[in-house]
């Protein structure tokens, strides 16, 4: 009953009401809530491209700037990233269909000798609520297996993350060898994780060190606004 009742609520907004909903939605990791809430703006005509924009990724938005600034914790922008992953589920394949514009992409794993993935995925997740198209290598991963992705994917983007010690000097390996490869320069790199921190990034040859997901979507955007501008200069 309660769920038919949230359902008549949703349905009786208009529109701008509605996305405004979605924020407050997103923000409390109501995933049932944000599924219907796409379904109706797509009923009501709207286009994939603008639910995303203007209800999913400006609703993270708000949840990044709080988990940014400490209001909010890595379990609470789980749940709102869980929810945001949802209506993603029912816009992903509409979004392909009408082939809408994406902010860049991104290949991300935990490196090598490291089985950790809670940071991974959540900014794997806030990467997606903010428009980037994410592959998601998992965890364990060699240098061959961000090598091959890069090559397959053709991503702007590499992440990597490493919660142990032990493991983070294989970020180093992983870069090292894209140098030895010549292909360096042709993508952006991001790590993080806990035990990091921004001299150990250019220690080992990073583009940026992010020490939290919030961090890495900002950061990522802003190497992409650059790479835009580069291409619009020349």
């Amino acid at each position: 009953m309660a769920e038919e009742e949230q359902d008549i609520i949703l349905s009786e907004l208009d529109d701008e009401e509605l996305v405004l909903q979605m924020h407050d939605d997103l923000y409390d990791g109501l995933k049932d809530e944000i599924v219907e809430a796409v379904e109706i703006l797509l009923e009501r005509g709207w286009q994939p491209y603008d639910i995303l924009t203007k209800a999913l990724v400006e609703g993270m938005r708000i949840v990044g700037i709080d988990f940014r600034d400490g209001i909010l914790f890595v379990p609470e922008v789980l749940l709102a990233a869980n929810a945001m992953k949802a209506g993603m589920g029912i816009l992903k394949p509409l979004l392909a269909e009408t082939g809408a514009p994406r902010l860049g992409k991104m290949v991300i794993g935990t490196v090598k000798g490291d089985i950790h993935d809670i940071g991974k995925n959540l900014v794997s997740m806030m990467m997606e609520g903010a428009g980037f198209e994410v592959v998601d290598l998992g965890i364990n991963n060699a240098v061959e297996s961000y090598l091959e992705a890069m090559e397959s994917e053709k991503p702007d983007i590499l992440g990597m993350s490493a919660l142990l010690t032990t493991t983070m000097p294989y970020m180093k390996v992983v870069i090292d060898t894209m140098v030895e490869q010549g292909i360096r320069d042709d993508y952006v790199v991001l790590v993080g994780g806990a035990p990091l921190n921004e001299e150990f990034g250019k220690a080992i040859g990073a583009d940026a060190y992010c020490r939290d997901a919030a961090v890495a979507v900002e950061t990522a955007k802003e190497f992409m606004a650059r790479k835009h501008n580069q291409l619009v200069s020349a």
